[in-house]
Order: C-alpha cells, then structure tokens, then sequence
C-alpha cells in the first residue's frame, strides 16, 4: 500500500518545479513561469486549458535544451501515476505517427503541424512559497493541470488525454491501443446491460463529434459540443485554414448524421442521464468501478484515494452511465460517466473511428477553484 500522501505529492511537485525553473534563462522565465494570478484576467489564464494543437500557454518543449525538457517531464511524471506518465507520453509520440499519415505536411500555421516538440509547460506562482501555486502542461490530446495550497496537492482536474490514432499497428500484429481500456471497459459495462437497461443508458444511436463539455473550464447544464474552430486559442487569420476547420467539423457531423434531437440528447442535463449506478446488479457495478478506475487511475499516488472515495461504497449509487452511438468496436460512440462531484467522457468517432478524446473531471472543482476561493476569504 502506497504511504503517499498529498502533502508527500505537493513536496516532489515543489521540488521538480524548483529544479525545472532554475534551468531557465530570463526569455525562458517569461514564457514559463507567471505570478500567481492577482486579477480576474490572469485567472482566466490559469483556468485555460485545450486539447487541440493550439498554443496551450507556457514554453514548449522544443524551446528547450535537453536537460531542461528532462526536468519538465519530471514535473509531468509528479502529476501522473505511472500508467499515467507513460500513456501521456506514448500520445505525445504519436504525433510522429500522425504526422506520417497526414503526409508530413504543415499545418495551423506553423512549420510542423503534427510536433511532439509543441507541448507547453508553465508555473503559477512561487513552488518555493507560502502561496498557492500550481502548473500546466498540455499540448495536442494532452492536458494535465495541477494546484497545491498548504503544502498539499489539493486538485488534479481537469485531466484529458487523447489519441490520434486511437489503434497504430506493431510488428508482429499486434496493436498500439494507449487509451484501449478506457473503450473497451465503456463497452463491456454496455454489453452487461440487459435490454431495459439499455433502453434508459442509450441517449441516442448517434454520437457526438466530440466530448460534450469540451475545454470549458466547468460544465453547466445546457452545454453542447463546442464545434472544432472555437476549440482552439483564438481562431486563424488564414481563412482557408479556418474554413477547413469548420468543414472538418460539418462534414464529420453530416457523417455521423447528427440531428439537433441528438443534441438535445447528449446536453448536459441539470440531473445526470443514464442510467444510475443504483439500479445496476452487483457485476454491472463492479465494471463500472473499473471503468472509473480507469479514470482516477491517472492521478499518482497520494492523491487517486482521494478521487477514488468519491465512488467507493454508497457513493457509488449515485453514479450514472449514459452511451451515445454504435455498440461495437469500430462503430462511432460517446460515452459519460457523471455523478456528484466527477464527470468522465469519452469519444470515438473522428477520422473513421480511430481519434478519439477521453477526460476526467472533478466536476465543480475543476483547478481548485473551490479551494481558491476558501483561502481567499480566509487570508484576504
């Protein structure tokens, strides 16, 4: 049993903070390290967060020297578990992969479109001080974003890692699938499902486009998809670039054949769809707890307890599990996972069903904003 614990996390984010900041030159500092945000501008920054190759905010790894992106991925390595670490990483190298079966071309107006180079990392705040402080690192399918207040590493959320391909071939016939448990358990707990279940768990037989709650900050009732061109940090002076965003995101729609019926299916509710955990048998529950494991799983040590007791026992009933889509492999799906305080997503439908986008969020404490706003009523 590991004896991590919060405080034992924020210590070794503080120290691979320190160690990565001072590798940074004055030019560097600029780009990677902000003060704590002391206006409502500066915290709309810290909030902001992607999962397109867009600029995330923060310096990127090819604007430093080897030993500098060593300490940065050290600091990554502090926010993850090990599966964690090495499935971000395995994405992160798949831009090489992507980059091949797009023809090696460029794109969204910089010289490589598809760059393992073009992940960003940035600090809020002084690790060494008595102040809140916390870190982002994110790039194309990967965004992390970590807080720590009073020596503890209070809030991991939101956590979202992609991949495109979803499956690549490896010698020998066998298959690169980083994200495959997290379809193949949303499936299994679907197909577990006897027909009455499913009736209440299957909001429509078409699926979204994408994750339905985005790169919002928080997700409210009424939310929709975010079409693809306001995914990104501003849209392009290029309009023949944003025009192509915009008919990758209607001609994927028109594909997938999406009504605005199966919109209104898939919003984001005031109560939770699907299914709830309450009315499912006790090894439907068991694959459920597994499917969120999968989830939670991506937290290190120290801090996955914590987001694990939000379902452990009778908190577990108030959990529900709603599907949008095919039920077979290969088939375009979504699926959710929402309860009090989480929301999980899950989509695999772009480029012939093998790009898909997969998020954790500790719903209504997304970056600590919770914990933010309590130190500022109690030191200000």
């Amino acid at each position: 049993m590991s004896t991590a614990t919060p405080a034992s996390v924020a210590s070794a984010m503080v120290e691979a903070a320190g160690a990565w900041l001072g590798t940074l030159d004055d030019e560097q500092s600029a780009q990677g390290c902000w003060a704590w945000p002391g206006s409502k501008a500066a915290e709309a920054e810290r909030l902001a967060w992607y999962y397109t190759p867009t600029d995330h905010g923060g310096l990127t790894l090819h604007e430093q020297l080897p030993h500098q992106q060593r300490a940065a991925m050290r600091l990554l390595a502090t926010g993850l578990s090990e599966p964690g670490y090495v499935s971000a990483s395995t994405i992160m190298g798949l831009e090489n992969v992507l980059d091949r079966t797009e023809g090696f071309t460029a794109g969204f107006a910089r010289d490589r479109g598809r760059d393992p180079g073009m992940y960003y990392l940035r600090v809020f705040g002084d690790p060494s001080g008595s102040g809140p402080w916390g870190w982002r690192f994110g790039g194309h399918h990967v965004s992390v974003n970590h807080l720590v207040v009073g020596g503890e590493a209070v809030a991991g959320s939101p956590c979202f890692l992609g991949a495109d391909p979803m499956v690549s071939p490896l010698l020998g016939g066998q298959e690169l699938r980083p994200l495959g448990a997290i379809e193949d358990l949303g499936r299994a707990l679907l197909h577990a499902l006897d027909a009455d279940q499913r009736a209440t768990t299957v909001l429509t037989p078409t699926a979204p486009a994408d994750i339905i709650g985005a790169n919002r900050v928080g997700v409210s009732p009424g939310d929709r998809l975010i079409p693809l061109p306001d995914l990104w940090r501003g849209h392009f002076d290029d309009q023949t670039l944003e025009d192509r965003l915009w008919s990758m995101h209607d001609g994927l729609e028109a594909q997938l054949g999406v009504t605005e019926a199966d919109r209104a299916a898939t919003e984001i509710g005031p109560t939770p769809k699907g299914i709830a955990a309450s009315d499912l048998t006790e090894a439907q529950r068991a694959v459920l707890r597994d499917l969120l494991e999968v989830y939670v799983g991506r937290m290190p040590p120290g801090l996955v307890e914590r987001e694990r007791a939000r379902f452990d026992g009778d908190g577990l009933d108030g959990v529900h599990f709603a599907w949008a889509g095919g039920h077979e492999r290969g088939e375009p799906h979504y699926y959710r996972v929402e309860g009090p305080d989480l929301l999980a997503e899950w989509d695999n439908t772009q480029r012939g069903v093998n790009h898909a986008h997969s998020v954790w969020r500790a719903a209504g404490r997304e970056f600590g904003r919770d914990v933010v706003a309590e130190h500022r009523r109690a030191h200000h």
